[in-house]
């Protein structure tokens, strides 16, 4: 089983994933996923919380994948090598925790899953270069060039994609630029939207929940499954 969460910012709202909350967990093994929607953030400072929270989510009964936000010590992540995994490249935080590469496509429990990490900060003036922002936050050219090289591979043609922020003309009716700018990721998602053929699209970001239309799903505290005939969804936020 796939299931799909958003943004859980280190220990800020990692709750989500408590047993309290996400009550199947016991029923899981890890031949099931939890994916995460970008600002992981538990590779951020190196402190003991962020140790104790790492061990906490790795004795998890899943295996946890995420991508990349831009909430991420990218200097950390720089640290960890890159492997083949599924299909696509990761690079494993624990033997549990995996990080899915910008632009790879995946083959998991049976779905194709296309996965491109990154976003903008819209708060980048309050933060420090090297310190609490990282210019690898915004996806470049290259990896851009990558995921529509792996995206042809295919066919355009996919079951699911998650990504931290939406395309651009979605970003554009909900927030009319006033707090999110258009990147060259966001026009690329534009052309994905135009191109491929796929089920759902799942982003997290901008701290909210609900169908954007039939495809696109913004996801922050609710956690669904995927399923044959769409999603169910396993924890609404402020019910357990």
């Amino acid at each position: 089983m796939i299931f799909i969460t958003g943004d859980i910012h280190g220990h800020h709202d990692i709750h989500k994933l408590s047993s309290s909350c996400f009550t199947v967990q016991n029923e899981l093994t890890r031949s099931d996923y939890v994916i995460i929607c970008g600002d992981f953030g538990l590779l951020w400072n190196n402190s003991e919380n962020e140790k104790h929270w790492l061990k906490w989510l790795d004795e998890k009964p899943w295996t946890t994948l995420w991508i990349d936000g831009n909430h991420e010590n990218f200097d950390m992540l720089k640290e960890y090598p890159t492997e083949d995994w599924h299909g696509g490249k990761v690079q494993k935080i624990t033997e549990n925790i995996i990080h899915l590469c910008r632009g790879s496509v995946f083959e998991i429990d049976g779905k194709r899953i296309f996965a491109f990490g990154g976003a903008e900060s819209h708060d980048k003036q309050y933060r420090k270069l090297g310190e609490s922002i990282w210019k690898e936050e915004v996806p470049s050219k290259e990896e851009i060039a990558l995921g529509r090289k792996n995206l042809e591979s295919v066919n355009w043609n996919v079951d699911i994609i998650v990504t931290h922020s939406v395309p651009e003309h979605i970003q554009e009716d909900l927030f009319h630029d006033e707090i999110y700018r258009t990147t060259d990721a966001t026009l690329f998602f534009d052309e994905i939207d135009e191109k491929a053929k796929f089920r759902l699209w799942f982003s997290g970001h901008y701290h909210m929940s609900g169908w954007y239309d039939k495809k696109h799903i913004l996801i922050y505290n609710d956690i669904v499954k995927l399923t044959d005939k769409g999603i169910e969804r396993v924890y609404p936020f402020g019910e357990k």
